[in-house]
């Protein structure tokens, strides 16, 4: 497909940062595999799960509840999140996302420019999708 790049569910890797962290990340779009000046990926908490705090110097990063029920800081304050719910965080605000719900909390996370968000991700250790990552990643 010329000038396109398409992708299918079951061809997706997951990777997680850090071996002690409760988050991983189904790489859909970034700028190492496909030469996207972004970074696309859906963020997968395991129950109690969260991102440890961080900031971007300049991207800014959107996050879209595709399933599961959670909370998100930006600065001090703390909102809940769930389905259908879209957050974006400005360059500089420390923020966290965090799972509070029963099951895993799934995000379709943008970061914008990619600032190497791709390559800490990439550089972690690969994840097996589980069945229900990619029902989700499926739309179902």
């Amino acid at each position: 497909m010329g000038g396109a790049v398409l992708k299918r569910a079951g061809e997706l890797r997951g990777f997680r940062i850090a071996p002690e962290d409760t988050n991983h990340f189904a790489c859909l779009l970034d700028p190492l595999a496909d030469g996207a000046g972004f970074t696309l990926v859906v963020e997968i908490f395991a129950p109690g799960g969260a991102t440890p705090p961080n900031t971007h110097r300049a991207a800014e990063e959107a996050f879209f509840v595709l399933k599961g029920e959670g909370r998100a800081r930006a600065g001090t304050d703390w909102v809940p999140i769930g389905p259908g719910d879209t957050l974006m965080l400005r360059p500089g605000v420390e923020h966290v996302v965090e799972n509070t719900g029963p099951g895993k909390l799934y995000c379709l996370t943008l970061m914008v420019p990619d600032e190497d968000f791709a390559a800490l991700i990439r550089g972690g250790t690969p994840v097996e999708l589980d069945a229900e990552d990619l029902e989700v990643l499926r739309g179902r």
